[in-house]
Formats: C-alpha cells, sequence, structure tokens
C-alpha cells in the first residue's frame, strides 16, 4: 500500500507552516505579484512565533514560489521557480531600480556611542558600501533591548547582523536561537567561550602583553595594573592576562598591591576618586601602571596629578584603545591602538560568507594592534 502524501511531510515545524502557507495562497486565489501572507500574518494564524513564520517564508523564497522586495514586503512569484517582473507590484508602473533588487540590508549592533564605537561605525559604513548593501545601525540600551534589537531586524528581513554585545559574561538565549538556526551572524569584539560562534576581535591578550614589555624595555620594574572590573568580559580578562604574562616572561614578581579593580566612569574621569588616591600614594614605588582602557588611563592620570605625582618623570601611564579622548589629554597618553577598520573589514567579510550560504565550521578571526607612543611614558 501507498504511503499517503502526509506521511511524507517534513516533521519540523517552520516546514510545516511552509505548507500551509501554500494552502492559503491557493484558497485566496492569489496571483502572480500579489503580496502573501506575511510573517506576522501568519505567525497569527498558526500560532507559532515570527522567527518560525520567518522561516517558512524563506523556505518558499528557497523553492521560488515567492519573492522578497526590500521594505515592500514578500510577494506570489511569476510561475513555480519563476523570477519576480522588473516592475513594482499593483499600481506602481515604475521600474524598479535594478541596485535596489540586488542590495541586502545587514546590521550593526553596538552596545553604546562611544568615540570608539563610533569609529567601528564608519567603517561598518565603509564596508556596507563595499559590499553594495545597506547597513542598519541599533544602539543597544540594556542586555534585554539588545535581544529585542536583534530579534525586530530577524522579523524585519535583515540578511545578516554583526553584534558588538553588552558586557554579558555568557551568551544571550536570542544569540544561540540564531545560531542554531543558521542566521548569519558575527560577534565583534567579544569571545563566548561556552559556544562556537563566529567572532572577529582584537588581540587583547597580545596588545596587553606588547604594551607591558614596551614598559619593560623603557627600564621600569615595578608596573601596576589598574582596570575596571573583569567580570568574565574577554577583552579585559585577556589584557589582565597579558600584563601578568609579560611580567613572568621577564623574570618580575607580579605584586598584588599594585592591582587594583574598581568601576570608572567615563563621564566623571576628571573628578575627585578617594579610592584611586589611595591606590597611587600607597604604592610610590610604582614607576608605571598599565591601564585596562584609555577612560581608566585618563582618569588615572588626572588622579596622579591630583596628589602631585607628575606623569611621566614619577609615573608613566598606558592606556588602551586609542580613543580620541587619549591625545588630548593633559598629558597625551601613549596607548595601544586597535585598528577599527580591520575589524569592520573582517566581519563584513565573513558576514557576507554566511549570507552566501558558506557552511565552514565557526571562524574566530584575531585583529592585531599597535603601540602609539606619546608623551605619558619616560
Amino acid at each position: 500500500m501507498k504511503k499517503s502524501h502526509a506521511s511524507k511531510k517534513p516533521s519540523l515545524l517552520y516546514l510545516q507552516i511552509a505548507d500551509k502557507a501554500v494552502g492559503l495562497i491557493q484558497s485566496r486565489k492569489l496571483q502572480p505579484h500579489d503580496p502573501v501572507p506575511s510573517e506576522g500574518e501568519l505567525a497569527k494564524l498558526f500560532g507559532v512565533s515570527r522567527m518560525t513564520s520567518k522561516l517558512a517564508l524563506e523556505q518558499l523564497v528557497e523553492q521560488g514560489l515567492v519573492y522578497r522586495l526590500p521594505r515592500r514586503g514578500t510577494f506570489l512569484s511569476e510561475q513555480p521557480g519563476g523570477a519576480p517582473r522588473k516592475e513594482v507590484p499593483r499600481s506602481d508602473s515604475k521600474a524598479l531600480p535594478a541596485e535596489e533588487k540586488k542590495r541586502k540590508q545587514v546590521a550593526l549592533i553596538v552596545p553604546h556611542l562611544s568615540d570608539y564605537t563610533s569609529k567601528i561605525m564608519a567603517a561598518a559604513e565603509s564596508e556596507a558600501r563595499k559590499h553594495e548593501c545597506d547597513l542598519i545601525l541599533k544602539i543597544s540600551k540594556s542586555k534585554e533591548d539588545e535581544d529585542q534589537c536583534l530579534q525586530s531586524l530577524v522579523e524585519g528581513g535583515v540578511s545578516g547582523i554583526i553584534l558588538f554585545p553588552q558586557g554579558r559574561k555568557t551568551c544571550s538565549d536570542q544569540v544561540l536561537r540564531l545560531k542554531l538556526q543558521q542566521f548569519p551572524i558575527v560577534i565583534i569584539d567579544r569571545i563566548f567561550r561556552e559556544v562556537q560562534i563566529d567572532c572577529v576581535y582584537h588581540d587583547h591578550f597580545r596588545g596587553s602583553y606588547q604594551m607591558t614589555r614596551y614598559l619593560i624595555d623603557k627600564g621600569h620594574r615595578e608596573i601596576g595594573y589598574i582596570s575596571n572590573p573583569v567580570d568574565n568580559i574577554t577583552s579585559r580578562e585577556e589584557r589582565y592576562q597579558g600584563y601578568i604574562q609579560a611580567l613572568l616572561d621577564h623574570g618580575i614578581p607580579v605584586k598584588n598591591q599594585y592591582i587594583h579593580f574598581k568601576d570608572f566612569h567615563p563621564s566623571r574621569i576628571n573628578e575627585s576618586d578617594p579610592e584611586a588616591e589611595q591606590f597611587v600614594q600607597d604604592n610610590a614605588e610604582m614607576t608605571a601602571l598599565m591601564c585596562g582602557d584609555d577612560h581608566v588611563a585618563v582618569a588615572t592620570l588626572y588622579t596622579a596629578l591630583r596628589v602631585g605625582i607628575p606623569v611621566p618623570d614619577k609615573l608613566s601611564i598606558v592606556g588602551f584603545s586609542d580613543i580620541q579622548l587619549s591625545a588630548l589629554s593633559p598629558i597625551p597618553l601613549t596607548t595601544v591602538r586597535q585598528d577599527t577598520g580591520q575589524l569592520a573589514q573582517s566581519a563584513f567579510t565573513l558576514l557576507t560568507k554566511r549570507i552566501n550560504h558558506s557552511h565552514e565550521k565557526p571562524i574566530t578571526i584575531k585583529i592585531q594592534t599597535t603601540i602609539v607612543e606619546r608623551r605619558s611614558v619616560l
């Protein structure tokens, strides 16, 4: 006895919804280039998530039954497997510009607006132009807002996402879902060790190691470290590890009293900080301080000057990131420069591979850093 057609249907939910969408199209007697049920409508009709309905429509796109137009919607193809006609659907008879049909939309999400993230945005916009796609910029206000941004972008039909995550200790459930659904997403400036996922980040360990070695080569042996708490944030953790390893490799003892972690607020870097003042005064033997980032370095510079410690004559101070402020501080900072142009270029290249259905194992790309010498080191 022959098996029924129903027994051959795939069991994956989004494939079932794709079949139901075809049934709707047939029952409504839609004509070529008519709009088909949207993601939201399918989700509401069949009680599934918008992500599931999106995957269902993408399945129909792959089969050539429907086609999608940016910012317009999803439409019934001319014939099964056929390409859409060149005119805009419905009453508008003007030809759709060729570049609009082929341009993809990709998104960049950053956790805050700063000098560093602004450089990433500018570099990403330049790369988007090179790849002939439109860039959507989002600034997430919190971990919850980051998840909402990811969900709304996917539901809105973007082809891929570059994510600079909030300061999370672990990968978010939303990112994990996108990875499992093989949605093109690339993480920048962070590593989530508990999951293998495409990421591009600066080599924080090597940058910190080289800066500490730079201080050692200048003759410093009493080198301290001051930073925001590590809190399992990989960039902070690797910078701290680079400092420790450089000391050990050069036979210099690691002195716990020279290491200080505290919360620094960028908006208050020139205000009095009794805790930081106590730290530098209690460790008068220190001749150099490696700082976790440039905001911490500038705040520490103000602290040293406030308590009468001359920089760099008595205390050399170095930073990390090379934000604009580092060159404009009272004593311009020697710091580690992070190449945002190369970061964006590598992220876009990797994202484009995923959008084009590359099935390689997750890739991690490390971007090398350089030292920028200014006047804060003797």
